[in-house]
């Protein structure tokens, strides 16, 4: 019989290769279709595994089928990626189980004509069977005797001390020995720590060798889970204590005063989240809220607001009679929304489904107003792995067109003298610093203020040369967010 987590993982990549579910809804119904904790857990650190690893398991899949990929029907992709993966990433997994399962799944998927090769390419991989970690210096290191947890709860592993360079030295493209060799160096990087070539050569070119390989090592590594206290529930010293009686650790975030990164325990398996408690939050997104300064003004709008972690941290910090309008433009993230503003408790939060690339149905009246808009998230491929393989270089020009178009629109609810602020989770200049700079030069009416010397609540560290909040994984070990600020002039 195959086992059900590896059935589950194969529909699951299945229905992400195919474009039918983003990785996150994937893995969510991959749980649902599953009875084990365990086996839901391994299913997620699959499907979720492939895609992080989705160019270094194509690379040897290509070498070992002596075929190229779209030369090869996408079930059986499939099956010999996660397969690959679970042979390379999860060595405690016998590879017996592994190879028996994939051919059992070749037929089961209708594909028994291929069950000869998957059965040759898996036994090749196998015999160079290694473990996988990367560590924070930039170097292959087996896990060595440790049990790490995986990046979903529940699934550990365990695997033993290896060299895990040598396991395919001579298969993926090796560290180069001069970074300024670029042919080698990308292939390197897009290869072996398994990122788009496109994407490696932007962030080589504006960076360096270096800091290109911290960057994608540190989205390589799961993300630890980061909590918010709702203080309208209780103080963040309250729930740490709460926590730790449920034998839940947490640290606290370097940057962000209410971040809690979970060191272990399961928070989520707790009444804690559905109570409003906290809310799950990574620190680098708690930053953008500081914008908005100590004390946020008596009327905010949030233009983009769903999931509801920002609109719910900025209304607990409002006086009692501010009101905070929160908007999105699908039903489905109003819905989502609507949830976290009632679990969160905060009575100064009304929802209205608008569109922002339509004009707003609101008057000139807003203290501030946020623009957290829908961008690459080039920032966040630690947490989203998909969506280095979903987006292309060309997708920027029209996702910067739609987000200019979201700042003017939003911008038209700002009173005067009230603050416009802009955000994203993208790596990339053309939604960033050329977005602000294309709004400045059209608008009129509105200055941007440099966050360097604007008194706000935020870390110094954070904030870049030119007075924008800017937050890069080889820097700060964050996710890679953007954030803006413009002040409408008084009497326009």
């Amino acid at each position: 019989m195959i086992s059900p987590a590896r059935v589950a993982a194969y529909e699951a990549s299945m229905a992400v290769s195919a474009g039918r579910l983003d990785l996150s809804d994937a893995v969510a119904a991959s749980r649902r279709a599953l009875r084990e904790d365990r086996d839901k857990a391994l299913a997620a650190d699959i499907t979720i595994g492939v895609q992080r690893w989705r160019a270094s398991l194509d690379h040897l899949i290509t070498h070992f089928a002596r075929r190229s990929i779209d030369r090869l029907d996408p079930e059986v992709v499939e099956i010999l990626r996660l397969s690959a993966y679970q042979l390379l990433h999860l060595t405690r997994v016998p590879a017996s189980a592994v190879v028996d399962d994939a051919v059992n799944l070749t037929g089961r998927a209708g594909k028994r004509s291929a069950s000869g090769l998957v059965n040759a390419v898996l036994r090749a991989l196998s015999r160079g069977r290694q473990p996988v970690r990367l560590k924070a210096d930039s170097t292959y290191v087996s896990n060595a005797d440790t049990t790490q947890p995986s990046v979903v709860s529940g699934f550990s592993r365990t695997t033993a001390p290896r060299d895990v360079a040598s396991g395919f030295s001579r298969t993926l493209p090796a560290r180069p020995g001069d970074p300024v060799d670029r042919e080698t160096a990308l292939a390197y990087l897009s290869i072996t720590l398994s990122h788009p070539r496109w994407l490696v050569e932007r962030w080589y070119d504006r960076y360096g060798f270096d800091a290109t390989e911290q960057w994608l090592i540190f989205n390589n590594t799961p993300a630890p889970l980061t909590l918010r206290a709702n203080p309208l529930r209780n103080t963040t010293e309250e729930l740490i204590a709460g926590l730790e009686r449920q034998d839940i650790f947490v640290e606290r975030g370097r940057y962000a005063l209410d971040a809690l990164i979970v060191e272990r325990g399961q928070p989520l398996s707790t009444a804690g989240l559905d109570e409003g408690r906290f809310v799950v939050q990574d620190e680098a997104s708690q930053l953008v809220t500081l914008l908005a300064g100590a004390r946020p003004g008596g009327r905010i709008l949030d233009t983009c607001a769903s999931p509801g972690g920002k609109a719910t941290a900025l209304a607990a910090r409002m006086p009692e009679a501010g009101l905070l309008v929160a908007c999105d433009a699908r039903s489905r993230r109003i819905a989502l929304l609507e949830r976290t503003v009632t679990s969160s408790g905060a009575k100064n939060i009304r929802l209205v489904q608008a569109d922002l690339l339509k004009p707003l149905p609101f008057a000139r009246s807003f203290d501030c107003v946020f623009v957290d808009a829908p961008c690459s998230g080039l920032g966040t491929l630690r947490r989203d792995p998909d969506i280095k393989w979903r987006r292309r270089e060309q997708d920027l020009p029209t996702l910067a067109a739609a987000q200019l178009t979201m700042l003017h629109h939003a911008s038209e609810a700002v009173r005067p003298g009230g603050r416009l602020i802009y955000a994203t989770c993208s790596s990339e200049p053309e939604e960033n610093e050329s977005v602000s700079a294309a709004f400045v030069s059209t608008a009129a009416a509105f200055v941007k203020i440099d966050l360097r010397h604007a008194g706000l609540p935020l870390p110094s560290d954070v904030v870049d040369g030119n007075g924008h909040l800017r937050t890069y994984p080889h820097v700060h070990g964050l996710e890679a967010f953007f954030g803006a600020v413009f002040a409408r002039k008084s009497g326009l």
